[in-house]
């Protein structure tokens, strides 16, 4: 029986002519890695000692590249990538091409040299039977300069990542984003990026691109608990804001209400002007429950505006796939699909967007 790339050549992963390529090291300039550190053992999202520090669940998934970003530019029409991974990401309910793919963006730019967002030029698909690591190639159309980025997997570990030019193809810096200090996303899966069906559909990245700010995804799957450890780390951090929401994590309503409001006045305490956004769950049809952990988290704003703090924004996740889509906008009632991602963005987006416009304007 033929398989279903023999019958339909959209799904045939691309393959590389490597006579024609030059390969070179993602760490070396003039290309820029955002959102992730670079240590011997491959990219992590923080340092070992703290990840190890703060629960067993984030001592593993620091090393998943979750919000991490490649930026360069180059006149290749052919952008190819080699990828060493661990610990790949395999689930029933989401996408290989979410979990351990790779995709690329082309920046837009009118006339006048503004930015307008960015183009999906496509992504780099992993082959089903991956095991630590894969190369593909994306053939642009025309030979032309182009700031590109490439976001990197979700839920998978990338030990190194190198990137294939054609042959006397140029290779400079992009350009630098127009909001240079990153926003900081701390959070449970969905922070994370479950289960968008390719990188680029995480929230964050999306709102990224929209808004040319930088950022770091600090998501860890079912590990996002509010300590004091994580808390900490995330204070010190250069950051102009500050978006947390790992309600789901929380495994008690009465641990939401002990961590939730101490988590904001510990990184308050170190941040006296930082703006920080704080989001209950996205479940468009909550249960009493549901109900109950987001008025916990709206009482943490409203006691902080009664304390005079103007810099404190709330958003109810009831509300926010209910923009369109409601509850189609998840895989399992919990995890967003591509459509829950987008209401997502759109929910927080314009609230960054209202945020970076006062603090940072174009």
């Amino acid at each position: 029986m033929s398989s279903i790339d023999q019958l339909d050549k959209n799904f045939q992963v691309k393959s590389i002519i490597r006579d024609k390529l030059n390969f070179f090291s993602s760490l070396d300039a003039p290309f820029r890695i955002h959102g992730l550190i670079s240590t011997e053992e491959g990219f992590v999202r923080m340092p070992k000692e703290t990840a190890a520090a703060v629960n067993e669940g984030v001592s593993v998934l620091f090393r998943s590249t979750a919000g991490g970003r490649l930026r360069f530019r180059t006149d290749s029409p052919q952008i190819a990538i080699r990828a060493k991974m661990a610990n790949i990401g395999k689930m029933p309910h989401f996408a290989l091409s979410g979990s351990a793919g790779f995709d690329l963006y082309e920046d837009n730019f009118c006339r006048d040299g503004l930015y307008q967002g960015s183009v999906y030029c496509g992504t780099f698909m992993p082959p089903f039977d991956i095991v630590d690591g894969y190369e593909s190639m994306i053939t642009l159309l025309g030979v032309k300069e182009r700031d590109l980025t490439i976001h990197f997997p979700l839920y998978s570990d990338v030990l190194s990542l190198e990137i294939g030019l054609c042959e006397g193809s140029s290779l400079l810096p992009a350009a630098d984003y127009a909001r240079n200090l990153p926003i900081v996303y701390y959070g449970s899966s969905i922070t994370q990026g479950g289960c968008a069906s390719r990188p680029g559909n995480c929230y964050e990245n999306i709102i990224s691109r929209r808004l040319s700010c930088d950022h770091v995804n600090l998501g860890f799957s079912g590990s996002a608990r509010g300590e004091d450890v994580i808390a900490d780390y995330i204070a010190d951090l250069p950051m102009s804001i500050f978006v947390y929401d790992y309600d789901h994590n929380a495994p008690s309503v009465e641990h939401l209400r002990s961590t939730h409001e101490p988590m904001f006045r510990r990184i308050r305490r170190k941040n006296p002007l930082l703006p920080v956004v704080m989001v209950s769950r996205p479940q468009p049809n909550p249960t009493e429950e549901e109900l109950l952990r987001r008025d916990i988290v709206r009482a943490t704003y409203e006691n902080a505006l009664t304390d005079g703090d103007k810099n404190v924004w709330f958003i109810d996740g009831t509300q926010i796939m209910r923009q369109f889509g409601g509850d189609s906008g998840t895989v399992d009632n919990c995890h967003p699909n591509d459509l829950g991602f987008m209401c997502m963005a759109k929910a927080i987006g314009d609230v960054v967007e209202q945020i970076l416009n006062r603090l940072y304007p174009l």
